[in-house]
């Protein structure tokens, strides 16, 4: 579930098969559907949203996507309203697997918020991960969405997970190169990652933002000049 301070319950247990229980899915649905009602008339909308956000990914698990699409996309609109970077790539995470006509134009923001602001190193990997299992093995794109997972991993993770994460995004990018020109030996490695020019965020990164353009086309749910003038210089 996304990040809440209070949940009402644990999430649903899973069964044997990695499946969870429906029944307990439910009840859980319903608890944050009564913790939503009884927020009282002061609460911020962030709260509201973080809640919609629990609600929406509950939904996703009960198959009801069109439903988690909706909610998610009503939380999404605070989160980008007050620049919640976090729970806005969160959100854009559950409108992507909700499989519904602009889900790829989510996918694409979602990526282009999770690279661009520094939030949780596993987030942005996990987005990635979707750019990877949507690109042909014999794409560049998913060599080029792996390389930069395993940047993001390098440079953001914390000391408590930065060996796990960048041990992840390395089996990633193994099991990229392999599917994409048979890679198996270091040396391979290191041939392949010169041949496709994925050893310089200089030029893998532009590329990425390609790869972006072409899932959300113009259709764009904030304004991206505007972030990109409210960044630090580098």
């Amino acid at each position: 579930m996304s990040m809440q301070d209070n949940n009402p319950e644990q999430p649903a247990t899973l069964l044997a098969d990695g499946t969870a229980d429906t029944h307990a899915l439910e009840k859980q649905l319903s608890l944050y559907q009564q913790q939503l009602a009884e927020l009282p008339g002061d609460a911020s909308e962030r709260e509201r949203a973080r809640i919609k956000l629990d609600i929406a990914e509950t939904r996703l698990a009960l198959e009801q996507k069109e439903e988690a699409w909706q909610t998610a996309r009503a939380a999404l609109q605070t989160f980008l309203a007050e620049e919640r970077w976090q729970e806005a790539v969160e959100s854009y995470n559950i409108l992507f697997q909700a499989e519904q006509p602009a889900s790829l134009s989510a996918l694409g923001q979602g990526v282009w918020l999770a690279v661009t602001f520094p939030i949780a190193a596993d987030t942005t990997i996990a987005m990635l991960q979707h750019i990877i299992e949507e690109t042909p093995a014999d794409s560049d794109g998913a060599a080029v969405a792996a390389i930069t997972a395993h940047y993001i991993a390098d440079i953001r993770a914390g000391d408590d997970k930065h060996e796990s994460l960048t041990f992840l995004t390395q089996n990633i990018l193994g099991q990229v190169a392999k599917r994409h020109s048979r890679v198996n030996t270091q040396a391979e490695m290191d041939a392949w990652l010169e041949k496709l020019k994925l050893k310089d965020p200089q030029d893998f990164l532009p590329r990425l933002a390609a790869i972006i353009d072409l899932l959300v086309k113009d259709d764009w749910w904030y304004d991206r000049e505007k972030l990109r003038e409210s960044l630090p210089p580098e």
